[in-house]
């Protein structure tokens, strides 16, 4: 809700529950969400080894209606932010968020959103689209021992390293020489990479229940703003995902 609103709807529930209390201010809230510290996981990490499936999105924040850009065209102001995300392959859940804005390349916070995990946590598999086939990541992923890394190299991609080298075998050539050997479709299958779109359902979900813009005017805020948003979503998750079953 705009702050605005959320103060109304507060003050309403308030009134009826507990008279004596007052809602904060919509003033109050601006100002405390630039420093508001939060965790978007509502429920503990499990101890079984992470398949996690890492995507972006841009959100909007001085959208422009349909009208107003037929007549006018886009405005040079237009901007948005992008919201990262990583997601639990098995439960749904998004357990990794960050907010940067819209100058800033998947792959160069694709660490940093890693490092949101416990050391100690094991990951098994990272899902991610070609976007991410960026050295930056795969050390990443070295650094945090992930076995299995399912990121599509890029249909002109080279061997980054000879084969016959003494050093240890990337991944990402390792992945590479599968595809050329089986192919592309026949590899994806193989990585269960298909498991990636789980990220852009999180997305579409997010975007579906909560809008694809946000209210507030500072970073910090907007920042705080989406990030709730993620931690909410993660609450409905919690309460039941529907379950899929193929018919004939």
């Amino acid at each position: 809700m705009p702050l605005r609103t959320g103060e109304g709807f507060l003050a309403s529930i308030l009134a009826r529950v507990a008279p004596d209390l007052k809602a904060p201010d919509h003033s109050t809230l601006s100002i405390r969400a630039k420093t508001l510290s939060l965790s978007i996981r509502v429920r503990p990490l499990r101890d079984e080894p992470l398949h996690i499936v890492a995507d972006s999105t841009g959100i909007k924040i001085y959208g422009e209606g349909e009208w107003k850009v037929r007549v006018h065209g886009w405005s040079k102001h237009r901007t948005w932010r992008k919201l990262h995300i990583g997601v639990d392959e098995k439960t749904g859940e998004i357990l990794l968020g960050e907010v940067t804005g819209n100058d800033k390349a998947d792959s160069e916070v694709f660490g940093s959103l890693l490092n949101q995990l416990p050391p100690r946590q094991p990951i098994y598999q990272v899902s991610a689209d070609g976007g991410y086939d960026r050295r930056a990541c795969y050390e990443a992923l070295k650094e945090r021992g992930v076995s299995r890394v399912a990121i599509p190299p890029q249909h002109n991609a080279k061997i980054w390293q000879h084969g016959n080298t003494r050093a240890e075998r990337l991944a990402r050539d390792e992945n590479l020489r599968r595809i050329r050997a089986i192919g592309r479709a026949q590899w994806k299958i193989e990585q269960n990479y298909h498991r990636r779109s789980l990220a852009e359902t999180g997305m579409f979900r997010l975007k579906t229940i909560f809008g694809d813009r946000v209210s507030a005017r500072t970073f910090e805020n907007q920042r705080t703003q989406l990030l709730i948003r993620c931690r909410a979503l993660n609450l409905m998750t919690t309460l039941g995902m529907p379950d899929s079953c193929l018919v004939a």
